[in-house]
């Protein structure tokens, strides 16, 4: 077993920046719930309640990388002893609490919704998030939607208060490890990461437009509508913001990235110059912002210095992935020249 080396460290509340030596992840959220952009395309939403079984973790890729999602990983934990039903809770409480207890189905906890109306909200988020890392989407689709559209949050509904402990540590890949609850935010990443897995991008973005404009949100927007090549979007999204700290830094990126893409060349390279303002932002960062500058430096033909920023990448981290394929696209264009 070799060492594993980590760095976290914390943005702003409810932001963490973790380092690990297979690249950086960028965790947004709050305690119990998390939202992680990874340099290597990755893209991780987590979920824990604190309950036997109400756990969740899906992760996506960026162009190019691998579409398999993993399987969710249960993780054990115990219900308060103090809290629970007393002899005149409703049947409702009494059902949902035993469903999560026993680790039931997700199906089974959903029923409890169907069955009593004013724990559906709460029984479908629950349901919904645990079924997303499965194979049907359409049913993941059907509960979060129906949670998400009526505007209400599970994390005020009593059960949650009462019972669902949100204090949590989710492993979301080697070396990364965010916490975070089980709320409206939830919901609407869930649900539009079950819409980008369809391909319902244009779903994927009205929702998480719903959310509270968070910087995980605005990340998560970010992405989506450079998936959706609504460059101007990316573009107004991130008008003033300068290289503050890691997280704007990153969206800085993003900004490069939508004014390449509308061939606006010489803007993307302001923002990437911006980027890369500070040498003192980690290097896993620098790295992303250097091979997308070099996408940029190639549009315009200007070959040598596009090589130049991805040697500069590969001596620092020669397994940084798609270099040494972008690297062997510039030689070929070369040779053919």
């Amino acid at each position: 077993m070799g060492f594993r080396v980590r760095r976290s460290v914390q943005i702003v509340p409810g932001v963490r920046f973790n380092v690990s030596k297979t690249g950086v992840g960028l965790g947004f959220g709050p305690r119990g719930l998390r939202y992680t952009v990874h340099t290597s395309g990755r893209r991780t939403f987590t979920a824990r309640s604190g309950m036997p079984g109400v756990y969740y973790q899906t992760q996506r890729y960026s162009s190019g990388g691998p579409r398999r999602r993993p399987a969710a990983v249960p993780q054990q934990a115990v219900p308060r002893r103090a809290s629970k039903p007393g002899m005149f809770a409703s049947r409702g409480e009494k059902d949902l609490y035993q469903a999560i207890l026993k680790q039931s189905p997700p199906a089974a906890i959903a029923r409890v919704g169907d069955e009593h109306p004013e724990f559906k909200m709460l029984a479908y988020s629950l349901a919904g998030l645990l079924m997303l890392n499965g194979d049907d989407l359409p049913e993941v689709t059907r509960l979060l939607s129906a949670a998400f559209a009526p505007g209400d949050d599970p994390g005020v509904h009593p059960f949650t208060q009462k019972y669902l402990q949100t204090d949590i540590q989710i492993h979301v890949a080697t070396g990364v490890t965010v916490d975070l609850p089980v709320n409206r935010d939830a919901v609407g990443l869930a649900l539009a990461e079950a819409y980008q897995h369809t391909g319902e991008i244009e779903k994927a973005i009205d929702v998480v437009e719903q959310l509270h404009p968070t910087t995980y949100a605005a990340v998560s927007l970010a992405d989506l509508y450079t998936e959706a090549k609504r460059y101007d979007e990316v573009v107004e999204l991130t008008d003033g913001i300068t290289n503050q700290d890691d997280a704007t830094m990153f969206l800085v990126i993003f900004r490069g990235v939508a004014l390449r893409e509308r061939g606006l060349y010489e803007a993307a390279q302001v923002a990437f110059k911006e980027a890369l303002r500070y040498r003192s932002r980690p290097a896993e960062l620098r790295h992303l912002a250097l091979l997308e500058r070099s996408h940029n430096f190639a549009a315009q033909g200007k070959k040598a210095q596009a090589r130049k920023d991805l040697e500069h990448v590969i001596a620092e981290d020669s397994a940084y992935p798609g270099v040494r394929e972008q690297l062997a696209e510039l030689a070929e264009d070369r040779s053919a020249g």
